[in-house]
Order: structure tokens, then C-alpha cells, then sequence
């Protein structure tokens, strides 16, 4: 994928860090403990890890995220890192993720690295998209994208409930907590929400097209979803959710 813009992620949509807060009450009150936070982004949610540990790293693959949470956060370690080939092992007691792990296609080696790299007993906090999570924004896509000559390949991995479970108990993981659940999210800016969201999320596949084009599906992108999606002066994104809280 394209390079993130971190500054238009924090601004437009740092609904993905409020809504992560509600994953910290899993975290252990052990002031001892040291915690990794598994694709951190500009570390709005390491720097309250922070609070609960002795040692936070935050890792990401994005060199812009890991860019602006150094320059934000300099007492905290950040590093330009990919979650299938993680530099650590039986390093922490946590490792926390937050709304990353659907942009990982083999989730069969990510849970391999994340068992590499925790102590014995240690715990696993996440939530990332479920089964079903934004199906109207992305079919939306699909044929707008179809219809104008371009392919769209689904990029999203967002496994069932089952699926993800099996999974972790295939990789050692003894599973405390999983289930999904409706998400309805408002993107900021009235109007202007869809389309900033795309251009975010779809970055990689807008910039091979021409700003007109871009613009064309866009606009027919809102016009499919608005009956489902606009609400009162503002886009609902239909996001579905899928929380883990497993140990090994």
C-alpha cells in the first residue's frame, strides 16, 4: 500500500484510537509489565500503554506514523517494523493491537510472530475488523471501479469469529475473550466524511487514477451508499468489530 498520511489519519480519523481506548481496561494494572503495541500509528494510544507499564515499544510499518509519534512522544521507543518478521523474542507480557490486523493477509504467521515474542502466560489485547465490516462502503467500491474499467481487488482481511478462534488455538493460544459487534462509525467533516475516509483507505488505488476519475468515483461511491449510510448531516461507516483477549 501506498505510504500513510499521518497528519489527515489524526485529524479526520482518530475515531480509531478513541474507539481503541475501550481495549485498555484489558490490560493488567502491573506497573512491572512490559508492553508491545502492535501497529501503534502516531502512538495516541502507546503513550497511555505508557502509563501501565515499565516498558512500551511501539511498532509500525508506516515510516510517516512512526515518524510523527517520535516527534510527538520522544520518551517512548518507536520503530519502523512489520508485523510478520518482528525483532523481538519472549520479550513482552502484552502485546496490544489496535485496528490493524485486517490489513494483514496471512493472520497464520502474524500469530506466529506475536507467540514468538511474548513471555510465557503472556496476553494478547486486539480488536481489528470482523467479518462483514464496512461491506457497503467496499461493494460500493468494487462496482463503481468495475463499472469505470478498473479492478479492484479486495485488499481487507476480515475473518469470522470462528475462523479467528480456530486459528488461535491452532498457534497455542488459550482464548479469555472474542466476539464481534456492530460499530456504526461517524466520520468527521459532514459531507465531506466518505470521502475523506476513501481517500485515506483507497489511497493506494486512487493514486493510480486520473483526479478526475478519482473525483467520478468518488462521488458515485456516495451516491450508492447514501441511502444506507448518511444519517442526519453525516456518514455512518458500517464497521463491524472483532475483539480478542487470548494467552499462551
Amino acid at each position: 500500500m501506498s505510504e500513510w498520511n499521518a497528519t489527515m489519519y489524526d485529524n479526520k480519523h482518530d475515531f480509531v484510537a478513541e474507539y481503541g481506548k475501550g481495549l485498555l481496561e484489558y490490560i493488567p494494572q502491573n506497573e512491572k509489565q512490559s508492553i508491545l503495541d502492535l501497529g501503534c500509528g502516531t502512538g495516541t494510544l502507546t503513550v497511555q500503554l505508557n502509563n501501565l507499564a515499565k516498558t512500551v515499544i511501539g511498532v509500525d510499518q508506516s515510516e510517516s506514523m512512526i515518524k510523527k509519534a517520535q516527534e510527538q512522544y520522544s520518551n517512548i521507543e518507536f520503530r519502523v517494523c512489520d508485523a510478520l518478521a518482528l525483532p523481538f523474542e519472549s520479550q513482552f507480557d502484552v502485546v496490544f493491537s489496535n485496528a490493524v490486523f485486517h490489513w494483514i493477509k496471512d493472520h497464520e504467521n502474524l500469530l506466529d510472530n506475536i507467540h514468538k515474542v511474548l513471555k510465557p502466560k503472556g496476553l494478547l489485547v486486539c480488536e481489528f475488523g470482523a467479518s462483514g465490516n464496512i461491506a457497503t462502503i467496499e461493494n460500493a467500491f468494487i462496482k463503481v471501479c468495475q463499472d469505470l474499467g478498473y479492478e479492484y481487488k479486495p485488499k481487507f482481511n476480515f475473518p469470522t469469529t470462528k475462523h479467528f478462534a480456530d486459528l488461535l488455538k491452532k498457534k497455542g493460544f488459550i482464548i479469555d475473550k472474542i466476539y464481534d459487534y456492530d460499530r456504526p462509525t461517524p466520520l468527521k467533516d459532514h459531507e465531506k466524511g466518505l470521502e475523506n475516509w476513501m481517500r485515506q483507505f483507497f489511497a493506494s488505488e486512487l493514486e493510480e487514477m486520473s483526479k478526475d476519475i478519482q473525483s467520478k468515483i468518488i462521488k458515485e461511491v456516495e451516491d450508492l451508499t447514501k441511502d444506507k449510510l448518511w444519517k442526519e448531516n453525516e456518514w455512518i461507516a458500517d464497521y463491524r468489530r472483532l475483539r480478542v483477549i487470548a494467552h499462551i
